[in-house]
């Protein structure tokens, strides 16, 4: 693959800092500007407020490592190694980075940037696949997959957290963490202004396990007494996330950096309905092909940029993010990525919608996947789907049933096989790529 990149002229002759907030596994509709009436979550509804609303946005894979993948290089997933979920377990992990890939921050170092990551990395535990082995200035957070605690930090026994190479152990719950250092982050950039930055900030909330500190759980089950316990945990946990993302909104106003700051809020992947979250009314969860699994919140701010308060049916997808910080940084992405830059549309231009296939896969372990992928290719109003890899592909026409309750596979052959061909195309191209460490 070709990694080159390529200067290009900015409009503005003052690039823009870029933060991303990553949530990981928050659910569709599980913020209360969605119309969601049992959660509150201020910080993100004034995301809205003071931004774009995107209607039509998809995360790149159902699961964590893969999204990850491609928003950092602008890729599919499995075109960069990463196909599947990376762990601590070698006999269950089922990706590694490729040393061929370019991260963004690689390449907004090429016109000035600082880059930073705050919180969960989740692209690789051991050398060379670190943060800041593959370009992070600066790594506060955590390497692994997932807590099993929000308060001691450990995964399966083990400590990844680190700042920058050096393990650390800091008491306190990971969200205001991450917060706290997000927020310190920001105030030392503050003292430079005249050197950009890239900020990625992302939290393990509200993944499992669902720890939300006490007193935000008992202002949930005093607000709203007959929800059921697994829901009170969640928006909890949520809530408060949603706090830790207004007080980063605030040190942005505080070091007056939010005018030339876009800032760009999303999900991994969706939410898991057993524990509580909402996906709207699009069908099934996290780890699916189905539209619950893959389509999730996105908003964009960036004042006097941005039109405030509006909202977007452009379809966009994780990996677009690379090429849009790409383009609003003033530097020109590789001509090989697979993500598009939708910048005109945060602008408030005219932006037609790429001419594209979407493809999302999935490598997963276990009895029920048993090292095998399920895909999804969407183009159009169509997409073709395998939710397991031992059961037939589906089909389904998103405009006329977005809850994907009508199987047309047996009654639309040619559109079914045109799919299923490109999908075969997309498969093998991702098959170039390595996604075993050597």
């Amino acid at each position: 693959m070709t990694m080159n990149h390529r200067h290009a002229q900015s409009a503005d002759p003052s690039p823009p800092n870029i933060i991303v907030f990553l949530a990981d596994d928050l659910g569709r509709a599980d913020y209360s500007a969605f119309g969601t009436n049992d959660i509150r979550t201020p910080s993100i509804d004034r995301l809205c407020r003071e931004g774009m609303t995107f209607n039509n946005f998809y995360a790149s894979s159902c699961v964590c490592s893969p999204t990850r993948a491609a928003l950092l290089t602008g890729y599919y997933p499995d075109r960069v190694g990463v196909p599947g979920v990376i762990r601590h377990t070698p006999d269950n992990s089922w990706g590694y980075l490729s040393p061929k890939a370019t991260l963004l921050p690689q390449v907004l170092k090429t016109v000035g940037y600082h880059s930073a990551i705050v919180g969960k990395w989740h692209l690789g535990l051991t050398s060379p696949n670190t943060p800041n082995e593959r370009g992070f200035d600066f790594f506060h957070g955590f390497l692994g997959d997932m807590m099993d605690d929000y308060l001691t930090h450990r995964r399966g026994g083990q400590n990844f957290m680190r700042r920058n190479q050096v393990v650390i152990d800091p008491p306190g719950h990971a969200t205001d963490l991450f917060t706290d250092w997000a927020c310190e982050y920001l105030a030392e950039r503050s003292a430079s202004p005249s050197k950009p930055f890239f900020l990625y900030l992302a939290y393990n909330a509200p993944h499992d396990p669902i720890q939300p500190p006490p007193e935000w759980l008992a202002k949930v089950r005093q607000r709203e007494p007959n929800m059921a316990d697994h829901r009170a945990k969640l928006v909890a946990l949520i809530e408060h996330m949603d706090a830790g993302i207004g007080r980063v909104l605030n040190t942005l106003d505080q070091r007056k950096l939010a005018d030339n700051t876009l800032v760009f809020f999303t999900s991994d992947n969706g939410g898991v309905l057993n524990l509580g979250a909402k996906n709207g009314p699009w069908r099934s969860e996290k780890q699916h092909m189905y539209e619950g699994g893959l389509r999730v919140p996105a908003i964009a701010r960036w004042p006097n940029h941005i039109p405030a308060g509006q909202q977007a049916d452009h379809v966009a997808v994780t990996m677009d993010l690379f090429a849009t910080a790409c383009e609003a940084a003033g530097v020109k992405a590789s001509t090989d990525i697979d993500g598009v830059s939708f910048l005109p549309t945060l602008l408030g231009q005219p932006q037609a919608t790429p001419q594209r296939d979407l493809y999302f896969v999935r490598r997963e372990g276990g009895p029920a996947y048993g090292g095998k992928t399920i895909e999804a290719l969407i183009r159009g109003d169509w997409k073709l789907l395998q939710d397991s890899p031992f059961a037939p592909l589906e089909l389904y026409n998103l405009k006329a049933d977005p809850k994907e309750t009508t199987n047309l596979s047996a009654h639309e052959k040619k559109i079914f096989n045109d799919l299923s061909a490109a999908l075969r195309h997309h498969i093998q191209r991702g098959g170039e790529t390595p996604w075993q460490a050597p």
